[in-house]
């Protein structure tokens, strides 16, 4: 695994922030955010699998994407973007199909990216979450997420020579 430092605040109920330092360029952190190709690679939970995304990458395009838990269920979720300012600013709705433990209930991800040397600071909030414990969840889903990309960018890198 490749190290990485994280951080994790919870000003309120019903926002998460999570900062994270990947040992890669902004350039490449982006295109894992926005592109299916690399989507696919990482964005799960741990020991969770993606299943499929898709996304119209444009202000008012749709995105929505499939896992399938260690246990055999499977999760949809979706939304729409609202802001792209590339490579900084990734702006967009989540929320999951069919799921009865979210009820449904939309939330807006912020993702920003600021290069440092070399490396990329990601500050990602989660807002409008339902409760604290639904907050808690995101938090850990999106921990353990994190982890799938910082090892996927280091492989990119690697096989880049």
């Amino acid at each position: 695994m490749v190290a990485t430092s994280e951080t994790i605040a919870t000003p309120t109920a019903h926002e998460l922030v999570i900062t994270r330092v990947f040992e890669a360029p902004r350039v490449l952190v982006w295109q894992a955010w926005t592109e299916s190709q690399h989507l696919l690679r990482w964005c799960c939970p741990k020991d969770f699998v993606v299943l499929f995304g898709e996304g119209d990458l444009r202000v008012g395009g749709k995105w929505r994407a499939g896992m399938r838990s260690p246990d055999g269920k499977e999760y949809v979720m979706g939304g729409e973007y609202r802001e792209i300012e590339e490579p900084e600013r990734l702006v967009f709705t989540h929320g999951w199909e069919e799921d009865e433990i979210h009820d449904n209930h939309e939330t807006l991800v912020t993702v920003l990216l600021e290069e440092k040397e070399g490396r990329t600071m990601m500050t990602f909030t989660q807002t409008n979450l339902a409760t604290a414990s639904s907050r808690d969840g995101h938090a850990e889903g999106w921990s353990g997420a994190f982890d799938n990309l910082a090892n996927y960018l280091h492989q990119v890198q690697d096989a880049k020579g």
